[in-house]
């Protein structure tokens, strides 16, 4: 839901997601002389409360008593100096009102000058056609530290899963929930398939008579891989093998290990009844704990005939277990690329296809953003995105990375691509944010941060989506399985859903982006700091200077008249 409001010269636009609440403000350039900051009042009419949001940073000049890591203060004696700001504690279906607040004079004795209320009720997780579910995405966090202090999650237990899944889990329980029993039937194609909780509500599924078929990735050969130092490991064979066989499934479960695909990447779930699809389960979440709690990850599940039957189909063909030189031709066919703008609603992408045609198309989509593109890449980014990047026309371009790139045997082809992106990341229009973490105590009331310990080789940024334009009329956002890259086109077996005109969804994943957009761009900043042996964080502006880099030909500027426009 979008809504904007203006009131004495300040306007505020509010972009609500389902977990996520965006604001936007902007006032005249000539009235900003002497603001201090925003104060910021929500009130949940749902829930019946009220009261001031809260941050971080405070006046040097006159600091709370008793300051104490971890603390927050109220933004009405503290206010956010900044034109965009984001409540991330906003739960899904609800309805609030946001009053902004543009605070003149010193500290300790603020006083308003103009206010905005905005009212907008937030996206519930299911619609009529998506539902979309994230989990947290970030056990080192902020959040995290203050409710379970440095144990990790298996140690803390159900608190900290719960937390963690922000609904992600229970939306995968309750998809598997829908197939009731006799007539209804399940197709599940896996890469992870281990985690215990969702393989059990699938075992229970089949016990009460749904048809339960089940695709798992088997590419490799071995159960276990012994390093020359003679350090022996499980590969993700033996990991989903072993998962299969404690659940005894009634069913056979198929593995998938037709060369030369390196991988069967797929994650979803196509729920039939009397032989008919009526919805899929997609997205980047893994069946596995570090999938579903660990890092970040988004459950898609569209409840369309057509979207569902394409799926179905596809589990079919795989089904089979077919060589690549046979499912490639069928799946180029069968679902050829759009010559121009994709169709409204949602259409679908599957490889392994023929050629990297696929990840043309995306980047095509990509390089024809007008206002905004936003991008997640778990694994580097491609060579035809960096094109994107370095020429494209939108002045936001924003890339969230586990990394900058992939480690490389090669340094000095490493360095030479991690040139590349320093080189892209010095654009004005490029805004990267790499994940990361606060592994110390800070000076000014951060606590230190620990890792969940649920993933070790993608710890922070594991989604695979693009937005386009998403504030605009006719958004656009790709998402699923598959990381643009070449392998997700021509090797690997993947899915995508390519989703155009649902402002909604667009809404969603905006929000989403943005909060760990800057989750880990303040993260990689106060490391740099720590790096130039600088305090990391600093004190609230008291010289009338902050708010002039809102204005003029900068980043900042160009933000704020994104999200407030």
């Amino acid at each position: 839901m979008r809504k904007k409001e203006t009131t004495d010269g300040l306007t505020v636009k509010a972009v609500a997601g389902n977990h996520v609440v965006m604001l936007g403000m902007d006032m005249a350039e000539k009235d900003c002389d002497g603001l201090m900051g925003f104060a910021i009042h929500r009130t949940d009419h749902t829930e019946n409360e009220a009261y001031w949001m809260k941050g971080m940073k405070v006046f040097q000049s006159n600091p709370p008593p008793g300051p104490k890591l971890g603390g927050k203060v109220s933004t009405r004696e503290y206010p956010l100096q900044g034109f965009t700001w984001s409540d991330f504690s906003a739960k899904p279906d609800h309805d609030y009102t946001y009053q902004v607040m543009a605070l003149y004079g010193p500290p300790g004795k603020l006083q308003e000058k103009a206010v905005t209320g905005v009212r907008v009720q937030t996206e519930s997780e299911t619609g009529r056609t998506h539902d979309v579910f994230f989990n947290r995405g970030a056990a080192g966090s902020q959040e995290y530290a203050r409710r379970f202090a440095k144990k990790p999650p298996k140690e803390v237990g159900d608190a900290a899963f719960t937390w963690l899944s922000r609904g992600l889990h229970e939306g995968i329980l309750k998809f598997i929930a829908r197939a009731e029993g006799k007539g209804w039937g399940l197709l599940v194609a896996a890469y992870e398939f281990t985690e215990e909780s969702m393989l059990r509500a699938l075992r229970d599924a089949e016990n009460r008579g749904v048809d339960l078929k089940i695709i798992y990735h088997a590419r490799e050969i071995v159960d276990t891989k012994t390093s020359k130092t003679g350090k022996v490991t499980t590969t993700q064979t033996g990991n989903n093998r072993r998962a299969v066989a404690a659940m005894g499934f009634k069913t056979t479960c198929i593995e998938r290990l037709a060369k030369p695909q390196d991988i069967s990447h797929n994650k979803f779930i196509v729920l039939l009844k009397s032989n008919t699809p009526v919805a899929v389960l997609t997205g980047s979440t893994n069946f596995s704990i570090g999938g579903i709690f660990g890092h970040s990850n988004v459950v898609h599940v569209v409840k369309d005939e057509k979207v569902a039957a394409a799926f179905r189909d596809y589990w079919q063909e795989l089904s089979l277990d077919p060589h690549k030189s046979k499912l490639g031709p069928i799946l180029t066919a069968q679902y050829p690329l759009p010559a121009g703008a994709p169709p409204e609603g949602a259409s679908t992408i599957f490889s392994p296809r023929q050629t990297t045609d696929a990840l043309d198309f995306y980047a095509r989509l990509a390089a024809g953003a007008k206002d905004a593109l936003f991008m997640s890449f778990a694994f580097g980014m491609n060579q035809k995105f960096q094109q994107v990047y370095l020429t494209g026309s939108a002045p936001l371009r924003y890339a969230l990375m586990e990394k900058m790139v992939v480690a490389r045997q090669d340094k000095a082809k490493q360095k030479a691509e991690e040139q590349k992106i320093i080189d892209l990341r010095m654009m004005d229009e490029n805004l990267f944010a790499v994940g990361g973490y606060l592994g110390k105590d800070s000076f000014d009331r951060w606590l230190a941060e620990t890792l969940s310990g649920l993933n070790s080789h993608v710890k922070y940024v594991h989604t695979k989506y693009m937005l386009v334009d998403p504030l605009g009329d006719d958004p656009l956002v790709v998402s699923g399985s598959a990381n643009f890259s070449d392998p997700s086109c021509n090797e690997n077996v993947e899915n995508m859903l390519v989703i155009r005109g649902n402002r909604r969804v667009a809404d969603i994943y905006l929000g989403e982006f943005m909060r760990l957009y800057r989750h880990y761009a303040f993260r990689e900043w106060a490391a740099t700091q720590r790096k130039k042996k600088k305090e990391p964080l600093g004190y609230l502006d008291e010289n009338n200077t902050w708010w002039r880099q809102f204005f003029g030909n900068t980043d900042k500027s160009r933000q704020r008249e994104y999200f407030s426009k």
